[in-house]
This record gives C-alpha cells, sequence and structure tokens, in this order.
C-alpha cells in the first residue's frame, strides 16, 4: 500500500533508446497494456511482421461471416508485439470496441485477445482504428522501472495518429519528435558503434 498509481506507465508509450542492447526491440515503440507493482505488459506498436499477412491468418482461424467481408480492404499487417507468446494474438483499439474481456488501458484505448473478437471484425463491427499484434513484452517487478532508470526507454504520451499510423516505420521517429528531442542527439549519447 502507499504505492501511489500515477509512477506506473499503463497507457504511457516507451521509445527505445538507439543504445537499446536488445535487437528484438530495435527502436521499438512499445504502448503499455498493464503496469503495477506486479510487473508490466506492453505491445510493441512499429514492427511489422512480413512473412505473416493478415489475411492468410483469417484464413486459418476459419473465421467466416455471413456478410463476405473484403479482407483485403482491411489490409491490417500484423504486427509483432513482442518476445512472449508470439502466437497470441491482441488486438489494440479504439475504446469504440468493447468486449466481455476488453482489457479497458484508460478511456482512449483498450486490448482484446480473442477470436471472438476477430469474428466481429470479420462480421464488419470493428473499431474505429485497431492493430493486430501478435506476441508481447513483459517485465517482472521492478524490471521496467530499472531499465527505465538506465535510460534503455524514454516515455511519452500517446496519441492516435502516432499509434495507428499506417506507416509503422514513421513511428519511432514520430514518438521522439513528441518529446522534441533530435534522433541525431539520441545516438550520439549512445556514441558510435
Amino acid at each position: 500500500m502507499g504505492m501511489k498509481q500515477d509512477h506506473y506507465l499503463t497507457g504511457k508509450l516507451l521509445i527505445a533508446m538507439p543504445s537499446m542492447g536488445d535487437p528484438r526491440f530495435h527502436r521499438a515503440v512499445i504502448f503499455i497494456c498493464a503496469h503495477d507493482e506486479e510487473g508490466a505488459m506492453g505491445l510493441v506498436i512499429n514492427h511489422i511482421m512480413p512473412e505473416i499477412k493478415f489475411n492468410d491468418l483469417i484464413g486459418q482461424l476459419k473465421l467466416e461471416s455471413d456478410i463476405r467481408i473484403n479482407f483485403e480492404k482491411l489490409n491490417l499487417p500484423v504486427m509483432y508485439g513482442g518476445p512472449v507468446e508470439t502466437a497470441r494474438g491482441f488486438l489494440l483499439h479504439s475504446n469504440d470496441f468493447y468486449r466481455a474481456d476488453t482489457m479497458k488501458v484508460n478511456k482512449s484505448y483498450g486490448v482484446t485477445g480473442t477470436v471472438d473478437a476477430l469474428r466481429d471484425i470479420a462480421k464488419g463491427n470493428k473499431p474505429e482504428n485497431l492493430l493486430f499484434i501478435l506476441g508481447y513484452a513483459g517485465w517482472e517487478a521492478g524490471q521496467l522501472e530499472a531499465e527505465i532508470q538506465q535510460n534503455a526507454w524514454l516515455v511519452v504520451d500517446p496519441d492516435s495518429a502516432l499509434i495507428f499510423d499506417k506507416e509503422p516505420k514513421n513511428k519511432w521517429l514520430q514518438a521522439v519528435n513528441k518529446l522534441g528531442i533530435d534522433p541525431a542527439m539520441l545516438s550520439s549519447v549512445a556514441g558510435s558503434a
């Protein structure tokens, strides 16, 4: 008790510093879905899995709906959410979509991780904004706080334009720009590799 909620980063974005040693998080932007004294869970929102197509995935799940949807038109990239449970899918979406198992992150965003949610989307009941993400990033108690103290991550407030941008490769720069930092300054801190 006595721990104030406000130093937790639920609903914030983490930006990987160029000095980040872990290649899985190279220039990652991570949306923190949950963070408390037990640890943290987040979804990388800017790494596409080019070898996996959303449409193929939907085919594998045999999501038939009475209304034929044009999944080509949905054209959702499949994002690499992190190294934990990489076969597990998550929808990160705007708050206009809510199911029994949706985890409301805050008043703007929710995360839903069920095939039922995909069925809904297949029927055309889709949120205004969504990302389809496989896997997630997890931290044990105190681990994320420690990494932030070691300057592995910068923290920034999210905005929908950045999270749901159609060009994931722009997100890291957009996030850094939000902080008003020149990205060149960041790499010079890390020294040249």
